[in-house]
């Protein structure tokens, strides 16, 4: 099969477009013919060696979690699906080796759930690190409906789904982001707030009582800021922040789930979860899309196409 790889720590000139096995199918597994899957910033921030301290890598590396395909095999005792069935899923695996920027991926049942109906593939392979992320940042936080909560960098892949999550969940939400993307934030239920100098300000005359939870999810050294807004400190997650445990906040690192899976694709097939993809490369283009993710300029998803 077609995949892309990298046999060292580098950047994205340093990804190939080679020939590979096509993987073994074991028990608990399924075989995804990948349609697309979804790129992150996680995946060139692995490939630069940024997570080397807590994450096994074994070369050559095919990256990427994010996946959305068509069942093609089923390993033994595995009845969780059947080959054609439409699934997707965030397929981190106990190492890291056999990504999703490839034709074929095994991917444990753990990892996956049914394609939401109403997406198309595209669509549904941008959704599954960051629409996680932003859910499960939303539980652990233990939002409750008519509770207001903050969201920094609404606009982004994660902040999008957050803001969109929020708003199902019956959530008033501030969410900060760049002038220009302030109308795209009204568009999906969010009050929006400049960035930068005078934030806190900015957010407390929007809520002058305080608001109720806080997610960061772009880092800048926010949660300081978070935590003086929020009713109770505790209430507060970040995904950027590594020292957010150490301040008293939640630090989230995002885990595979199938029924928060299946939750997001409900939610989508309801019309509560539009995914914008911004960019959709063919998967010879890897190298194209983290440069344009590193950028940080993209508003919704970036995707590979396969």
């Amino acid at each position: 099969m077609k995949a892309i790889t990298y046999s060292a720590y580098g950047t994205a000139p340093d990804l190939t477009l080679v020939d590979v096995p096509k993987p073994k199918v074991g028990p608990g597994e399924v075989l995804v013919r990948v349609k697309a899957a979804g790129v992150n910033p996680v995946d060139w921030k692995l490939a630069a060696g940024y997570l080397d301290p807590i994450l096994e890598v074994r070369y050559p590396v095919i990256p990427g979690w994010d996946v959305a395909g068509i069942v093609e095999e089923v390993g033994p005792d595995t009845f969780d699906y059947a080959v054609g069935d439409e699934v997707y899923g965030y397929v981190r695996k106990e190492w890291v080796e056999l990504g999703t920027y490839a034709e074929l991926v095994t991917a444990p049942v753990r990892t996956l759930a049914r394609k939401p109906r109403a997406l198309s593939f595209e669509q549904a392979a941008g959704i599954p690190l960051a629409g996680l992320t932003a859910y499960q940042s939303l539980t652990r936080v233990d939002v409750k409906a008519g509770e207001t909560v903050v969201i920094h960098s609404a606009a982004g892949g994660t902040g999008s789904f957050g803001v969109q999550i929020a708003v199902a969940l019956g959530l008033r939400v501030i969410g900060t982001a760049g002038a220009h993307n302030h109308d795209y934030l009204r568009g999906l239920g969010a009050e929006p707030v400049l960035y930068g100098e005078g934030l806190a300000d900015r957010i407390r005359e929007l809520a002058p009582e305080g608001v109720d939870a806080a997610l960061d999810f772009y880092g800048d050294d926010v949660v300081e800021t978070l935590q003086s807004l929020v009713k109770e400190r505790g209430r507060v997650v970040s995904i950027a922040d590594y020292q957010a445990a150490a301040k008293g906040a939640h630090q989230l690192w995002v885990r595979p789930d199938t029924a928060d899976l299946t939750f997001l694709a409900e939610l989508a097939d309801a019309g509560g979860l539009t995914v914008n993809v911004e960019h959709a490369l063919p998967l010879a283009e890897a190298a194209r899309a983290w440069e344009l993710s590193a950028a940080g300029r993209t508003r919704g998803k970036i995707v590979l196409t396969v």
